[in-house]
This record gives structure tokens, sequence and C-alpha cells, in this order.
């Protein structure tokens, strides 16, 4: 990993501690109690960076395993119902597709080696279930009324940085391996994948700050 990276990285962990404290900030203000779960959410996703990035000189742990058992469903269940049952007031599409997830872990398990960071077709599989979400929130908005307002949108805020981040870097963590045989494409996408996600937590922290009219 380049100067360059290791900056983006760290850059990437304090900016998420950023946007959840912002969120703390503005906690009061949501007038919608779901909202406040995304504070909690952002809350403990920093929590859950900082004990992936030093919690290693405190204890031994699996890191692979605490990520991909742990971290990364938590992300996609979350977003499933943020955008299916409380965005798009589809609660049952939320129980189907966190259904529909979860079981994708099965082979996952039988035909795709563990130990990874991140498991490429567990993930690759949340992701596209979260694509069509996004897709189907920009539909949302742009026929809603209150296109007009988005500034005041959370949802557009989220939306965006979600589309930045993991929808952007759904190819890089699809093909993670063969990506690796290329060290000058690789690094331009591990670049965005830092980049993008310092953007979206960035996006996160705004839909507090400029959102908190409309929640």
């Amino acid at each position: 990993m380049s100067e360059f990276q290791k900056v983006l990285q760290e850059s990437l962990i304090w900016m998420e501690g950023l946007a959840a404290l912002i969120s703390i900030i503005f906690y009061r203000n949501a007038k919608d109690k779901y909202w406040k779960y995304f504070s909690i959410y952002l809350i403990l996703m920093f929590l859950c960076e900082v004990f992936g990035k030093w919690g290693g000189y405190l204890m031994e742990y699996n890191k692979p395993k605490f990520f991909n058992y742990f971290v990364i469903p938590v992300e996609f269940l979350f977003f499933y119902w943020l955008y299916a049952a409380k965005s798009l007031k589809k609660p049952k599409l939320f129980y189907t597709l966190s259904v529909i997830y979860l079981l994708s872990f099965l082979p996952n398990e039988y035909f795709f080696k563990a130990g990874k960071i991140i498991f490429s077709f567990n993930y690759t599989f949340g992701c596209l279930i979260l694509m069509v979400l996004v897709i189907m929130e920009y539909y949302r908005q742009i026929n809603s009324s209150d296109i007009l307002h988005f500034s005041k949108n959370k949802m557009f805020y989220i939306n965006l940085g979600v589309t930045l981040f993991y929808i952007g870097t759904l190819p890089f963590w699809t093909f993670f391996s063969l990506l690796n045989k290329y060290p000058e494409l690789w690094n331009m996408y591990f670049n965005y994948f830092l980049v993008s996600g310092i953007i979206m937590y960035l996006l996160f922290s705004i839909s507090f700050i400029w959102g908190k009219q409309s929640s």
C-alpha cells in the first residue's frame, strides 16, 4: 500500500467518525425515529472500523470473520431496511430481500474460499440487491413532488453516497482476484474505493445538516 493510500485509509476512518459525531449533534432534531437509528448505525460502524484497525492490539480475533459475518451483513441489512421498509414503504420487500441475502451465505460457505477480508460472492450479491433499491429510490425521488426541494431530502444525499461507494466499487470486489494481476488498475480502483468511501460519509454528514428540516 502506498503512502497516499495509507493517508486515504486513515482519512476514511476519521470521516466515519465525523459522520457519527455530526449525527449525534443532530440526534434530537430527527422528527422520524428511524433517522435516530441511522445515527446509531453510523456510530456502530465507526466503532467497528476502529476495532478492525486497532483491536488486534487489545485482543486476538479473526478479522475476516468479524467483517464477513458481522460488519458487512449489518451494513447491507440496515440499508435494506432504510430503503425498502422506510423510504419506499415496502416492509415486506425488506424481509424478502434480507432473507435472500442471508441465504447467499450458503453457497458462499460451500463453494468459495474462506479467510478473505471480504467474501466476493456474498458482497457482490448484497450489492446487487442494494443496487435494485438504489434505482427504485432514484425513481421515487424523480417522480416525487419534493424533487424541487431535494437539498432538504436526507435520502438524496444517502442515495448518492451509496451509489458512489457500494455500487461504484462493485466491480472492484467482484473481480478482486482478477484485478490483482494488474497492479496499476488495482491501485486505481483501490484509490477510488477509498475516495468514494470518504465522499459517502461526507454526504451522510451533509444529510444531517442540510436535510434536517425535512427529517
